[in-house]
């Protein structure tokens, strides 16, 4: 039977790269993002909704699935706590972390009921560095790193595969900004050990690994994918 997968934030970037890919190796892709639909070539069904808000239409379209991939994700300004606001932490929150704890408790029942499914989360080298973004982003990936080790710890024995990917600097549309004029972009790429930037297409590559099944032995690895930044 084809495996269904459910991506969120896919209308570009990383999560546009997973499910190009995974309807190329011929999976069932649900895709879900804010913004409009992307253009994809396959069994790709999307709903333009926003996660950090009422879940229904996304449960009542999608009952269950074997692969989830919880890729959407906000950045910040970078900025310290004496220049953040409540709200703006809130707002990262919603995304970043009290999305995937709302979309993985619904899927994760049905794949309890199967004994058999895989989570993937997109957590950060700002799950584990500070410096990735500012008080708020660096925190919501630091509890989405928590988070995601606690599930494998908790779901492992019912044959639920649960893994993090942390990225280092990836070049998509939510960082445009940095390849502006005056960004940072090539400050980024001379500080980091590969000298440039990491690709979308390489971290779905991964996805796809860890979806495969041949990984349930990485149980609750958290893989860094950054170019060497992290060993410095």
């Amino acid at each position: 039977m084809t495996k269904t997968v459910l991506i969120t934030g896919v209308s570009s970037g990383i999560g546009y790269e997973q499910a190009r890919l995974f309807l190329k190796e011929g999976y069932h892709v649900y895709g879900v993002d804010k913004n409009p639909a992307p253009i994809l070539e396959g069994s790709f069904d999307f709903l333009q909704l926003d996660i950090s808000r009422d879940l229904t239409a996304l449960f009542t379209k999608v009952k269950e699935v074997d692969i989830l991939c919880l890729t959407a994700g906000v950045l910040d300004d970078y900025k310290p706590l004496l220049e953040t606001n409540r709200q703006e932490i809130t707002d990262v929150f919603a995304t970043n972390f009290f999305a995937v704890v709302n979309i993985t408790s619904f899927y994760l029942k049905k794949m309890v009921e199967k004994q058999a499914g895989c989570i993937i989360t997109m957590c950060s080298i700002a799950s584990f560095l500070a410096g990735g973004g500012g008080i708020a982003y660096t925190s919501s990936k630091h509890a989405l790193a928590g988070f995601t080790k606690q599930l494998a710890l908790d779901y492992a024995k019912e044959n639920i595969s649960v893994f993090g990917i942390a990225p280092g600097a990836v070049k998509t549309s939510m960082t445009k900004a940095d390849f502006e004029p005056g960004g940072l972009s090539e400050w980024v790429a001379n500080e980091t050990p590969i000298k440039r930037w990491i690709l979308p297409e390489e971290v779905a590559e991964l996805s796809l690994f860890l979806a495969s099944g041949k990984a349930s032995a990485m149980q609750g690895d958290i893989i860094t994918i950054d170019g060497g930044w992290s060993l410095k």
